[in-house]
Parts: C-alpha cells; structure tokens; sequence
C-alpha cells in the first residue's frame, strides 16, 4: 500500500475495475491503485435499473477500471456532482494532489500560501529561482488564465511532480495532526469524493489506526454527516475477526471522522490488479473468510450491500478482513427500506436482481449474489457481466444468462463452478439462503470433495447425458461378422447399444428423483 489505501472512501453504484482495461487519463488517489476519475461512478440510488439508460449514460461510457468506492446519492446527482467535481478538478493547478484534503484548507489555500516558503526550507530552489518565479507570476496575473507558484515550479523544472506531492501530503498530515484529539496523523493512505483516509496513531494506545474523515465541503450537509454516523454505528455493532473493527466516531471542530482498524495489506482488487487472477483455492479461502464476516453481521441483523473486491482486504499475514459498512442497513429497519425503495443501492458490476429492482426485501441472499460474482471475479478474472453504462450492465443481471465460470477458466473444479452458479441464481429463493450452507460448501470443495447444497440441475444433467447419446450414435461403428457365422451379432448393433444407454439414463432418472425427494 505504498501508494493507495486499501479503505474505501465512499459506496458506490459505480463500477469495480477490471484489472485487463486500464484507463489513466484522469488518475486520482482513491482505495485502488490509481483508477481513473468516472463519469459514472454513481452508486447507490439509482433509480431502478430496469429502466433504460438515459442520454447521459450513452455519452458516460462504463469502464470496468472506473472505481466503485459508492457514493449514496442517487445516479443523477451523483453524476452531476461527479460531473462538475470533474470540471473543478480540471481547473485546478497541476501542482495540486488529487482529492480533497479533508482536514487541510482547500487543495491550494494553505499549501500554496506557504509554498515558496516550503521549497526553499527543503533546499529544492534558491532565492535567485524563487524570485523568477515570484516575476512569472506577476507577469500572469493579467492574463485570461492566472497560473499560480506550483506551475511555474513544475513549468521550469525547479521541483517534480512527486516532489510537489509529498511536500503536499506532509503539510496535511502536520496541519491535521492537531485537528483531532488523542491522534496524530502520519500521512494520507487515500481519498476519493465521500471522505479523505488517513494512517494515524492513537496516542493513547499507541497503535495504528485508520482515519476516515468526512470533507469540509459536507460538514453541513446533514444528509452525508447522517450516512458517516450510521457507517461508523453499524460497525461498532459487529465484532469478528473478519470484519475491519470500529474503534471510535466523533467530530473535532467541522470534521467528522471515523476511527477504525487499520489493515496493513492489499484488497482483493489490487491482487486482481497485479495477478489478473486468483487461484481457486486461495479464492475460497478468500470467499471462506468474508462468508463467515456475512454471516456474523447477518446475525446481528445487518446486510452489506455492497459485496466487491475493493471491500474484501487482506492484512500482511493473509487474514480476511471485510470492509466499508457505507451501505449496510439493518433488515429491522423497516422505515429505510420504504425510503429506499425502487432505487438501487451497491455496485453495478456485484449488485443483486433484486437490490437492482430496488425491492423493500432485501436479504442475506443479496449480499451472497455480491459475494458469488466476487468469486467469479477471482477465479476467472473477468466481472460476470459487462456493459457500456450502468443499466445495460445491471440490465443483464436481470436478464442475461451467466457464462458459466468453468468455460472461462477450464481448470476450475466442477464443484467450484457449481457453488458460484449457485450462489449467483437470479431467483434468490434458488440461491443459497444462509452464508453456513454456503460455508458447508466451501469447505466440501476445498477439500476435493463435490458441494452438498449446490449441485447441476436435473435438465442440466439429462442435457449432458443427452448429448454424448447422440455423440455416440453419431459416430460410425465397424461391426465386424462373427467368426465362422458369417452373419452380424444383435448384440453389436448401434440401436441395441442407444437402447442399453436410454435403459441406464432412465435408471438415473429414476435414482436422481428418488434422491430430491429424499432432501
């Protein structure tokens, strides 16, 4: 994590990135190592997918690479807000870092007020070189296009980018070091347009943490400061060594933040990122560790949401960690549900039929269809669908049918394959109902051995067996005379071999009906 945190920033109905397609025109700090800014990087509202794309999607184009950290507007404010961040963003000096600082002024108050000064401190320029550049600025100032101390720096190669950024990032964490009590902020992990992600140490314990604070630009929208709470009051609520721990949530002047654990390893995104693909068995060992993570915070009541790679982290020693409860919502939160119905809340590329339909019941089946296309993910390195925008993505959830995983990746087990057909039905009453039967599986197939609760359908059995029939009786035999009879033997006739077959499938049949009924 050398150069981006791992923590989400905010909960999309963006898209998670696919790794093979790499965009870096608009790069920006945020949880992934440097995705590019998204047109449509919209999750969570959106009104219901079923409905079809607009004009805005058309010109937006999806790409599997835009981050999906979730925002929980709705896609039309988040589009235009994420539209005129984009616009402001360009305005900006290119001395500037990426993405808002959080606990500093704004990205070119403070920092380019002591700019000059800073430069000098650090031996990067002479006075000579400061005061060309001081006469540059003032020949700019009547201009149509006012450049400003870091563009005159970089335009004459007196510092490098690299350098303007870290002498940035060291002046955030010294001016933020005093913004929250019992804390000291040592350097910025990451940043995205929900909130700002710091490495800190509790001064009290002595420990690192992770600071999560909202921007100053929402610290009076009641809308975003109620979503941080809520964020940080479901994570105190659950308590497992597979979820990211919740140590503390407050407010230190206008800054809100959220103190959590602070997790020393890469996402499962970023090892897609560097590897393309995930081995099966270290994929269910990862899929292992966030089902009993789902089935801990269902327990206590609670769905995620927002089910992806991004918020599946790995600390140093390997140990599963599930992160950002941005979306997470009680299923007893009846009156939630209401207001949130017909929009659709998670990630495009992950998100469930039925939280695309935007329904009032959503269930644990959700969060292990997120889980499912996580799988498929992993193990093929291809998200399960793909699409232009985030409804005709979220479309073929509905609707088209999923390429089997094992077609993609030839060396995936039977069982494996079967689990992630499973868990990814579309009628959530044909997925797993409860992430221990999911669980159950698992561990069956890690071990060699075929899953319990998934398994082929019987059409998709008789297919099979139906279809090597008709390879069989389609294949020319050589049926040679009996020696000394001059005459064919009955016995080696194709239509007695096709009715000894029809006699076996009807056997199978038979013993595969008595075994359903049986569960």
């Amino acid at each position: 994590m050398a150069l981006q945190s791992p923590y989400s920033t905010t909960a999309s109905l963006g898209s998670e990135t696919n790794p093979q397609r790499r965009d870096r025109s608009h790069e920006r700090p945020v949880s992934q190592p440097q995705p590019p800014s998204r047109p449509s990087d919209v999750t969570s509202g959106t009104p219901s997918a079923s409905s079809p794309a607009t004009a805005g999607d058309a010109e937006s184009v999806l790409r599997l690479e835009d981050s999906s950290e979730g925002s929980t507007d709705p896609i039309a404010s988040a589009n235009a807000s994420s539209s005129s961040a984009s616009k402001a963003a360009n305005k900006k000096l290119s001395a500037t870092v990426p993405g808002d600082s959080a606990l500093g002024e704004s990205s070119t108050g403070g920092f380019e007020t002591l700019l000059g000064t800073l430069v000098v401190e650090h031996g990067l320029i002479t006075a000579e070189e400061m005061e060309l550049c001081n006469s540059l600025l003032r020949e700019s100032a009547n201009t149509e296009e006012p450049r400003t101390l870091a563009d005159m720096l970089l335009e004459n190669d007196f510092v490098t980018q690299r350098q303007l950024q870290r002498m940035r990032t060291d002046f955030d964490a010294r001016k933020s070091s005093q913004r929250i009590p019992g804390y000291r902020i040592q350097r910025k992990l990451g940043a995205g347009a929900m909130a700002t992600v710091f490495l800190a140490n509790q001064l009290s314990l002595d420990r690192p943490v992770a600071v999560k604070v909202l921007p100053k630009k929402f610290s009076d929208n009641s809308k975003f400061i109620e979503r941080f709470y809520k964020e940080g009051r479901a994570a105190a609520q659950l308590n497992h060594p597979n979820i990211v721990g919740a140590y503390d949530v407050g407010q230190a002047g206008e800054h809100h933040y959220f103190v959590m654990e602070y997790i020393d390893g890469p996402t499962v995104y970023d090892k897609l990122v560097k590897d393309k693909r995930i081995t099966e068995a270290e994929a269910i060992r990862i899929t292992i560790g966030t089902a009993k993570a789902l089935q801990h915070a269902h327990a206590r009541g609670f769905i995620h949401r927002d089910i992806k790679p991004k918020n599946i982290m790995l600390t140093s020693q390997g140990v599963v960690k599930l992160a950002d409860l941005g979306l997470a919502r009680a299923m007893s939160d009846k009156e939630a549900a209401k207001a949130e119905a017909g929009r659709a809340y998670g990630t495009p590329y992950y998100i469930s039929p039925e939280q695309i339909r935007g329904e009032v019941k959503i269930g644990p089946p959700a969060d292990l269809y997120g889980l499912g296309a996580t799988l498929y993910h992993m193990v093929t390195g291809k998200v399960p669908f793909e699409g232009k925008n985030p409804s005709a993505v979220m479309h073929q959830h509905l609707k088209a049918e999923l390429v089997p995983p094992d077609h993609l990746n030839p060396k995936l087990s039977p069982g494996c394959a079967q689990v992630i057909e499973m868990l990814m039905a579309k009628d959530q009453r044909e997925r797993y109902q409860h992430a221990a039967d999911l669980l159950q599986d698992l561990e069956l197939v890690s071990q060699g051995q075929p899953p319990h609760f998934a398994h082929k359908t019987l059409a998709g059995s008789l297919a099979e067996v139906a279809t090597s029939i008709a390879s069989e009786a389609l294949t020319p035999t050589l049926v040679m005379p009996v020696k000394g009879e001059g005459r064919f033997s009955p016995f080696e006739s194709p239509l007695f071999m096709v009715a000894l077959v029809m006699l076996g499938l009807s056997l199978l049949v038979n013993l595969v009906l008595i075994l359903v009924l049986a569960r």
